[in-house]
This record gives structure tokens, sequence and C-alpha cells, in this order.
């Protein structure tokens, strides 16, 4: 199977925007400081809760005045994102007609602050339908996505995939099987999540937060291009070779979440043509959630053997430097190992392969594989 080519990325995190500041945050090893933004005052979020949102993040700039406040948090990340991405592409990068561009994103409701704010209404209003009708857009889980290609005049394959935290792989792996079959040229293609009073009062309650983890918001959009056989174009950031998901009980115990991730990974790596040993960096997604790093950790040393010659891969810890973002972790995962590969402070010119990986509290498992195109096999169809 041909790789896909990673061609451009757009991030904005707790520690700003674009890959640099993300390297600065993986080698400082925690967020940065911070707070909640927007609307929401800091007293609307639980006592206690480290809070973290992207700093400076001004939509304005981008989108212009009209009509951004019918727009939710999670619409504008998303439309800046996008539209950034484009702005920014290489020179050689082929053009695409607005038919063979679309946007793929993963999500787990989409506005948390919109739809929690929209069911509030139909309570302490005086009739349950007296809500604000221009508030109902945006609480449809592909508000942004839909919102985003028609500012964009995109016609292409426009999808939303829900999936918790393992949505940011979900959408890597669909964008990746539409455009290997034919359906798009090139996708837009990430997840996001809003920092909302929602949301955080949503984990205060359920304490699923890792120590010393703030929780955050942000997301990536990468901008992924068919394989190009001839050679031409711009180099690549990274290839994805593979992406797997699957599922495994939580109930029937967790040892067995484990095995089902282990799996994936061997399968994606077989896919892939990429031994284990050539793996030297693992970006896992379960380090902000308590007690899920357990499961994910005993995955990973079952695939890579303490014995092999390379030794384990490297972990970066993604979410204790950048916070839990649900929804958005896998987006994120993959900006930080590009962080990582672009970085000069670091010796990582012989690293060949990365893989992400994910695990969700409902037993759905996750991993993608991405190569430095100079360590990519030559595309085979």
């Amino acid at each position: 199977m041909a790789p896909v080519d990673v061609v451009g990325c757009t991030v904005f995190s707790t520690a700003g925007q674009g890959l640099d500041p993300v390297a600065d945050a993986l080698l400082r090893g925690t967020a940065a400081e911070g707070g909640p933004a927007g609307e929401a005052a800091a007293g609307d979020y639980p006592p206690g809760l480290d809070a973290r949102s992207v700093p400076g993040f001004s939509p304005a700039d981008t989108l212009g005045r009209k009509g951004l406040g019918r727009l939710t948090r999670t619409d504008q990340l998303v439309a800046v994102a996008c539209s950034l991405a484009l702005r920014e592409l290489p020179e050689q990068a082929a053009p695409t007609e607005p038919a063979d561009t679309g946007i793929v994103l993963g999500t787990s409701v989409g506005s948390t602050g919109r739809v929690g704010e929209f069911i509030r209404d139909t309570f302490v209003e005086e009739r349950p339908y007296f809500v604000n009708p221009s508030h109902f857009p945006g609480i449809l889980m592909n508000s942004a996505a839909g919102r985003a290609a028609i500012r964009l005049g995109l016609t292409g394959v426009n999808s939303t995939v829900s999936g918790g935290p393992l949505a940011g792989l979900h959408a890597l792996r669909f964008a990746r099987t539409a455009l290997l079959a034919g359906h798009a040229r090139r996708l837009l293609t990430g997840a996001f999540e809003e920092l909302s009073a929602q949301r955080a009062w949503a984990w205060h309650r359920s304490g699923g937060t890792a120590a010393g983890v703030p929780l955050g918001e942000g997301g990536a959009v990468f901008v992924l291009d068919a394989p190009d056989e001839r050679g031409e174009g711009p180099r690549p950031l990274a290839r994805l070779l593979a992406c797997d998901v699957g599922f495994a009980d939580p109930s029937a115990g967790l040892p067995g979440v484990s095995r089902r991730l282990a799996d994936c990974v061997r399968t994606a790596l077989v896919r892939s043509e990429i031994a284990p040993e050539d793996v030297a960096v693992v970006a896992p997604g379960a380090s902000g959630r308590r007690g899920w790093a357990r499961v994910e950790e005993a995955a990973l040393r079952e695939v890579f053997s303490p014995a092999q010659a390379s030794g384990q891969p490297e972990r970066l810890a993604v979410q204790p430097a950048l916070g839990e973002t649900d929804s958005a972790n896998g987006a994120l995962q993959l900006a930080a190992v590009l962080a990582r590969w672009q970085d000069g402070r670091q010796d990582t010119e012989r690293e060949r392969a990365a893989v992400i990986t994910s695990v969700g509290p409902d037993g759905s498992v996750g991993c993608a594989v991405v190569a430095r195109p100079s360590g990519v096999p030559s595309p085979r169809r």
C-alpha cells in the first residue's frame, strides 16, 4: 500500500501556534503557564483545576470580524487552522481544484461549550423552544468542518468522525483511505478540542485527569496529499504509512485491552514494512488520563521488546507538555513527532519511524505509523 504524504501542518496548542512552541514544550516537559480564554470568566471554571487555553489566539486576524460571533471556539480554531494550512503550503505543492480538496475532522461532540449552553437554555427559558436559533448550527458535530469548507470554497470530501480520544487517529485513517481510493487529491485532516467551562466541570467531576496534567485545548490540521509516483512536489514533512484501530471489552480485563493495542501496533508495522527495531520514538496518548497510561505502556513493552538491539523507543510525553485535549490528542501527538524531527536541538537524524498510539476508556485502541521521507519504502500499488 502506498504512503500518504504530510505536506503541511498548522498547530494550535497551549504552547502557542506552530511546531516550534511544541518542540519547546516537549523539551521543557511541562505545559506553559496560562489559563482559560474566551468569553468565560475564570470563576466559571472548577476551583483548583489547572485549565489552559491557546495563548494569543485571534481569529479575526485571519477570518475577519464578519460573522465571527456566530462561530463556536471550535469553529474558529478549525477555520483558522485550515486557512493557514493552505496559505502556507510550499510553492512546489501541486495545485488542486476545490472539488478535489476536502476536510476530514476528528471530534467527540463538536463544541462542548455551545452544546452545553444550548441544552441549558431548554431548561431555564420560559419554554424549551425559546432558544437562540443562531446557536443551533454550532451544536452539530460537523459544524467546524462544514463551516471551514464553506469559507475556503472547498467542495470535496467533507467528513467529521466522532471517536473520543481516538478521534484524531480515526480522521487520519479515514483520510488515508479516501486519498488512496482516489476520492480526493488533498485533504485537510486533523482534530481540535476547545476549552470550555462545561468540559472543565466534566473532567473535574470525573477526576479523570492524571496528576500534574492540565486540561488543555487546541489541535492540528495536516495537509495530506495522495502519493505522487512521479516524485514531483515538495519534500513531505512525513509520510503516513498505516493506521489501525480495534476494540477490546474493558470489562473482560484491562490486560485484554493492552493485548488488543499490541496487535494493532504489530499489524500496522507489518503493513508499513517497518520493523519494531526501526521505531525510534513512540507518542502515547493516555498519559493525561488517570490509570490508562499503564494499559498503554504494557502494550508498547509487549511490541518493543527490551531485548531488541535498539532498546525501547523513546516516549514523547505529549499530554504533560500540552495538556489533556480529549479528541485532539492524536493530532497533537503527530504534531509532536513532526516538531521533534524538525527541531535542530535534538539529534534525530537517524530516526526512521515513529508510532502514535491511543486507548479509550471504552476499550477502543488505535495506532498510526509515520516515517521520515528518507526512511519510507518505495510507493507500490
